[in-house]
């Protein structure tokens, strides 16, 4: 994508035009390379496109649609999206850094889930609810009107999808805030919505700060729910502005993910799957096993067999298909993520492999860590408890299962887990004893759509994904129907 060029343009309420805010920058993570300049959405901007989606949302074309007719819709999303994928993969890479082959998944998973969701129209059902006198008594489903929808730098398309493909089925209009940092694959998202045909206005895309830009989706008056996927930090002042508004949220937010490997588990395949949960995406995923239990009869050989592939792991720049990890998304990200490798050196932490910078030729020029596992330190450590969000792993040892499930629990977190063990009875027990909304059991970082997908304590709430994520972009409503032919007696 180098050498392209990018229009100083987002997307307001149907019309493309210069946002009123603060000029953005964004650059490619690999070289540092400037992609783009444009100019982010300002509070106007804003209530500028939370008007034109209430109007839009609010036409009885759009609002009395059936559902089968709304799910064409998606579908046209979702093939313009097909038509494009190498191009949308090659955009993210560019913006975020990551992986090519990662890039290209998350365009499939984006198109798979507005595909989904249309599926999901064409048997979306209301109930009658059994009636208790001589009434018919009924519950059905409206949409709420508009929703905000804020996304993550980490994976901006497919996030976009999963809150834009549920809310659109459910009647609303959008105003979508991508991260700052990336926000050109969301921009050319916009853009193939646009050309679905979908009526103009139900769907806007205001690039911008946080503190700008979020600040005034989440606080508009006009905006009835809002979907955020990010830091815990930001869901929590989200969450107070909510309950000031009363106001619906979905908040999917950080982890501290234990992984864990029993004695009799199957060791090769817990390996691959404990390199990939923590440095696939080069760490930067809110579910990576970045805390690894590894039961004492196996932890030498389990961690002398992950220094040694870790070691290999082809680390440069995310265009390269042969790439595993890929550069982080900023030059300060990657410092941070740096700065707390080193303060874990000193909690007394051992280094096992990576914890540096690597230099020479292409890592000279990017946002580049290298792959980093720990040991030596208690689950009491900071390391242990706040979320690095880049490659580390920490290691611990342990014996005793009880005590494994209350370190495993012991953090404000609770978004995933991961267990690996042959034996059924252990895999069962341990998986509901964990805090956790996702357990996965010899696997890990595997998704479907149609499974819902959330957190617990400081993880978030509310689910995204499945059938009902439909539902949680709109509002129940119970109706009445009276058949006594006789005046109620109260009156007389």
């Amino acid at each position: 994508m180098a050498g392209e060029s990018f229009d100083d343009e987002i997307l307001v309420a149907g019309v493309w035009r210069r946002g009123a805010g603060a000029a953005l920058e964004t650059s490619d993570p690999a070289t540092g390379e400037v992609l783009a300049r444009l100019h982010g959405a300002d509070a106007g901007d804003v209530a500028d496109a939370v008007a034109g989606a209430a109007e839009a949302a609010a036409d009885p074309h759009w609002r009395s649609m059936p559902p089968h007719e709304r799910a064409r819709y998606l579908t046209a999303i979702a093939d313009g999206i097909a038509g494009r994928a190498g191009e949308l993969a090659r955009l993210q890479t560019a913006d975020t850094g990551k992986s090519i082959n990662e890039t290209r998944a998350l365009v499939a998973s984006a198109e798979g889930t507005f595909r989904y969701f249309a599926a999901a129209l064409e048997t979306m059902e209301d109930a009658l609810t059994p009636p208790r006198g001589p009434y018919l008594t009924m519950s059905v489903h409206e949409p709420i009107g508009v929703v905000g929808a804020i996304t993550p730098w980490n994976s901006p398309i497919a996030s976009d999808a999963q809150k834009i493909a549920p809310a659109l089925a459910g009647g609303n209009g959008v105003v979508l805030k991508p991260a700052e940092w990336t926000p050109l694959v969301s921009l050319a998202l916009g853009r193939l919505i646009m050309e679905s045909g979908l009526p103009a206005g139900l769907v806007s895309v205001l690039p911008g700060p946080g503190r700008v830009t979020g600040e005034a989706i989440v606080r508009h008056p006009g905006v009835g729910k809002v979907s955020f996927t990010g830091g815990t930090d930001t869901g929590r002042r989200i969450g107070a502005v909510a309950a000031e508004k009363i106001m619906p949220v979905s908040l999917e937010l950080g982890g501290k993910s234990p992984t864990i490997v029993f004695p009799d588990a199957d060791l090769e395949q817990a390996v691959a799957g404990l390199l990939f949960g923590i440095f696939s995406s080069s760490g930067q995923s809110c579910v990576a096993g970045s805390r690894v239990f590894i039961h004492a009869d196996v932890y030498d050989r389990v961690l002398d067999e992950l220094v040694r592939r870790t070691e290999k792991l082809r680390v440069g720049p995310g265009a390269d298909p042969e790439t595993q990890v890929a550069p982080l998304v900023t030059r300060a990200h990657r410092d941070r993520v740096a700065a707390m490798v080193d303060r874990a050196r000193d909690e007394g932490a051992r280094v096992l492999c990576g914890g540096r910078v690597p230099e020479g030729g292409v890592y000279d020029g990017g946002a580049y860590y290298l792959p980093t596992i720990l040991d030596g330190l208690p689950n009491s450590a900071a390391t242990c408890q706040e979320e690095i969000f880049g490659p580390v792993l920490v290691a611990l040892p342990f014996r005793d299962e009880d005590d494994l499930v209350a370190q495993a629990n012991d953090t404000v977190y609770g978004l995933a887990c991961g267990l690996w063990t042959r034996d059924y009875r252990t895999a069962w027990r341990v998986a509901r004893r964990i805090e956790a909304g996702t357990v996965w059991i010899n696997t890990y970082k595997q998704f479907s759509i149609s499974t819902p997908f959330g957190g617990m304590k400081q993880s978030g709430i509310g689910r995204e994904k499945g059938r009902d994520g439909i539902l949680a972009y709109m509002r129940q409503k119970s109706v009445y129907w009276g058949l006594d032919e006789r005046p109620l007696p109260w009156a007389g």
